[in-house]
């Protein structure tokens, strides 16, 4: 099945670089003002989701699904929930980090929702990439400045750091202690990252330019 990208409201600044991420074949949900993005991205919505609070509802074809405004969802939320319900696997998420923090957490904690419905997700801003990992070795290339692990749920124990100027083994992350941050990939190499109990938010930063 195709890959959702959900696309939020946050402000994007490297349209390129956004766009070298993304595939013909993506259905496209954009997110209320998200619709901003929709021309410098050079795409065209599959589905439109918003209570259009801070975007004016257009006037389309594009499947809309309007929504109330006092809700327990953001509007991002309800996508990737209707997203699931519409059987997708893989979901690529812009647009939804930077500027306030409380919508940025809230969307990273996405994250973990869609790890817990078993799927593939990240978010990609002008800075960085996020994935969770969890039950499986991640590997990151030396083409990223450097990587991050945060502990956002708990605590993550047996984890586990090869290729990295910072190795780790059995290693713990409390959510109060977080010390894996900026770490570097090997030159020429790969890292591998796996936890062997819990999870952690991987931060892969992009290099200048």
């Amino acid at each position: 099945m195709n890959r959702c990208v959900i696309i939020g409201g946050a402000e994007i600044a490297d349209y390129n670089r956004i766009r070298r991420c993304l595939n013909g074949n993506d259905f496209f949900v954009c997110c209320d003002s998200g619709l901003k993005h929709v021309e410098p991205l050079q795409v065209r919505p599959s589905l439109i989701v918003g209570d259009f609070d801070s975007y004016e509802k257009p006037e389309t074809e594009t499947e809309t699904i309007v929504l109330p405004r006092e809700k327990d969802d953001t509007d991002t939320v309800y996508a990737a929930r209707e997203a699931l319900r519409r059987g997708f696997e893989d979901f690529l998420l812009i647009g939804v980090s930077g500027g306030r923090f409380d919508h940025t957490f809230g969307n990273v904690s996405l994250l973990l929702y869609l790890d817990n419905a078993g799927k593939t997700a990240r978010i990609t801003d002008d800075y960085s990439e996020m994935e969770i990992v969890s039950g499986k070795t991640v590997e990151i290339d030396d083409s990223y400045a450097f990587f991050s692990l945060l502990n956002i749920s708990g605590t993550a124990e047996d984890i586990t750091i090869r290729g990295a100027k910072y190795p780790l083994s059995g290693a713990e992350i409390r959510s109060d202690y977080q010390y894996g941050i900026s770490n570097e990939v090997i030159p020429g190499g790969r890292a591998a990252v796996s936890v062997g109990k819990g999870r952690l938010l991987l931060v892969k930063v992009f290099r200048a330019g």
